[in-house]
């Protein structure tokens, strides 16, 4: 091994980024090269890794769809980047950013595959904390009133995009289930519309609703927001629909 060989060794060993080298043209395409920062990361040692296939790093939790991707692009020499739950020697999951590049050696007239890896555990926490909070937030801004025994009203307040709305449909599915009410009025007197999507979620929140019983009555669209969507509009002529929250409990008194 010469000095220049010697020194790109010493500065992979001792770089903060984990390193593999990966040779496809070997059954399995077996790891041949790991820095230190691997098997610090994984807890392996390097007689565990060697000539070992990287899926043994793979748990019940990892995503086979990405890892499916993963390998087209690795069957493809395609580069590829990807966020895999992995695991540790001693089964505690860690999250990877992994990138992956394919090399080609002339001299040699094969490719390799460089793994480039990082943990982001605790980014990927925060962010599911963050994900939490928002949607306690959504949660929280959409009230349920119950205004009589048999009849509750879902204000829609704010700016309201397709993702909000089908986070509420998948709320009502299951906290409507035991309320035992007959009807719902979905109220849109403070509603922004965010995207065309929000009309589908509509009409999804009133089939599932239709199938639980619950009659889906709509009150305060305003004619601006029924201009600016040709397609709401549409999907609201197939409920009961009044001017007013008002108007429409008038109408649940006389049933």
């Amino acid at each position: 091994m010469t000095n220049v060989d010697r020194l790109k060794e010493i500065i992979l060993d001792h770089t903060s980024h984990v390193f593999l080298i990966t040779d496809p043209k070997q059954p399995d395409n077996p790891i041949i090269y790991a820095n230190n920062g691997f098997f610090e990361l994984t807890g392996y040692t390097k007689e565990e890794v060697i000539g070992q296939n990287c899926r043994f790093l793979q748990g019940p939790d990892t995503d086979r769809r990405a890892v499916a991707s993963m390998r087209r692009a690795i069957e493809q020499k395609d580069p590829f980047t990807v966020e895999l739950l992995n695991y540790r020697k001693d089964g505690t999951p860690f999250w990877n950013l992994l990138h992956i590049d394919p090399v080609y050696v002339e001299d040699e007239g094969q490719y390799y595959f460089v793994g480039i890896q990082k943990e982001i555990t605790d980014l990927k926490n925060k962010q599911s904390r963050a994900d939490a909070s928002q949607k306690e937030l959504d949660l929280l801004s959409t009230p349920i009133v119950p205004i009589t025994s048999s009849a509750s009203v879902l204000p829609l307040i704010g700016r309201i995009d397709e993702r909000r709305l089908d986070m509420i449909i998948e709320r009502l599915t299951t906290g409507l289930a035991d309320a035992r009410i007959d009807t719902l009025i979905l109220d849109l007197t403070g509603f922004q519309m965010e995207d065309e999507g929000v009309a589908d979620s509509i009409i999804r929140l009133g089939s599932v609703l239709q199938l639980q019983g619950i009659e889906l009555i709509v009150t305060g669209i305003t004619a601006e927001t029924a201009m600016k969507s040709r397609k709401l509009e549409q999907s609201l002529s197939s409920f009961r629909s009044f001017r007013s929250v008002k108007q429409a409990f008038e109408w649940i008194q006389q049933q």
